[in-house]
């Protein structure tokens, strides 16, 4: 599910068509769209691949997802031969009627032009209609506000693949690093208190370096960040620190992150990036990041819940500030050593 913060002047099925690129952060083909309005959360965009013939459009679970979130119209786009189109185009509006959702438009997309499948009589002329996303004004307004509109999934796939950097090394004395506190002696709850206090402070100093205030991270230190980041205050400070009203900045720095640190340490990374692309209303983008991420962990699969219900971000995010110990924390500040 992907909610529109840009605000698109929508008001042919020629603007809708060209919104969808913008709303979903790619150009989809094989899929099913929904571009649900009416609701008290602005817009939002649902794509799903289209099934083959006679499979399961899951119709049912998108007029649950719009419903929940009072959700009032939609229009139904699909993207792929007529047959399979029109096959689950039908059934999921059967459902979203069913469920007092209004279908304003359903239409099929394919090779530069449409046909609304609305048409009881061939108002549609057999070869469609045609339209060019670049002429609109839908596609200037995007694009002057930074929205841009990959070529297809994979090429979003690749945004945030690995960039195959040698971290091997820097990844190895990290580790190191984190066995020595034990081989010191130390408890764990003060190996664990210790970890969250090196971790809140890159938490603090990475992303603004990212942003060009400062060099760029060291190896050494998205090495060591990565593995912080196994200890769930870490990845809890990291979280909060994400503004569901502004996460572009934190953004750009997990897909940072995720694309360098090494795969035994890339689940917490994966999450944070899916929840703060899920914030900036980037529903792709986010299932991508947490297909990354390890399928058992429970944050992941917690969150993949939570978007497929459509639940919005400012609705899931903790009610902490960054710097606050949370509550399975209280009690592990590292104490000095007493002088005997």
């Amino acid at each position: 599910m992907s909610n529109q913060r840009l605000q698109l002047r929508i008001r042919t099925p020629e603007d809708v068509i060209a919104a969808v690129p913008y709303l979903l952060g790619f150009h989809p083909s094989d899929s099913i769209v929904l571009v649900a309005y009416g609701g008290p959360h602005g817009t939002c965009a649902l794509r799903q691949d289209l099934p083959p013939r006679g499979g399961d459009p899951e119709g049912e679970r998108l007029a649950a997802v719009l419903t929940d979130n009072g959700f009032e119209q939609a229009v139904l786009l699909g993207y792929g031969p007529p047959g399979r189109v029109a096959a689950a185009a039908g059934r999921i509006r059967s459902a979203l009627e069913g469920a007092g959702v209004e279908v304003a438009e359903a239409m099929r997309v394919g090779d530069g032009r449409w046909w609304s499948l609305n048409c009881t009589n061939p108002c549609c002329p057999p070869e469609g209609r045609r339209y060019d996303i670049a002429a609109t004004e839908i596609a200037a307004e995007a694009t002057l506000a930074g929205q841009v509109a990959l070529p297809d999934r994979s090429d979003l796939v690749r945004s945030i693949a690995s960039l195959g950097l040698p971290m091997r090394e820097a990844t190895t004395r990290a580790e190191q690093r984190w066995f020595d506190w034990a081989r010191e002696g130390l408890s764990p709850a003060r190996i664990r208190s210790r970890a969250a206090r090196e971790g809140t402070a890159l938490l603090d100093d990475l992303p603004v370096r990212i942003r060009g205030d400062g060099p760029p991270p060291t190896e050494e230190e998205i090495a060591w960040l990565g593995v912080l980041l196994t200890e769930t205050r870490v990845r809890d400070e990291a979280w909060v620190r994400i503004d569901p009203d502004d996460p572009g900045p934190h953004l750009e720095f997990w897909r940072y992150v995720v694309r360098r640190v090494e795969e035994p340490y890339l689940t917490a990374p994966a999450v944070l990036l899916a929840y703060a692309a899920y914030s900036a209303g980037d529903g792709a983008l986010a299932n991508i990041a947490l297909d990354r991420a390890a399928p058992d962990y429970p944050l992941a699969w917690l969150l993949r819940e939570i978007m497929a219900a459509g639940i919005p971000p400012s609705a899931i995010h903790p009610a902490l500030t960054a710097g606050e110990p949370s509550s399975h924390d209280e009690g592990l500040r590292e104490e000095e050593p007493r002088a005997s």
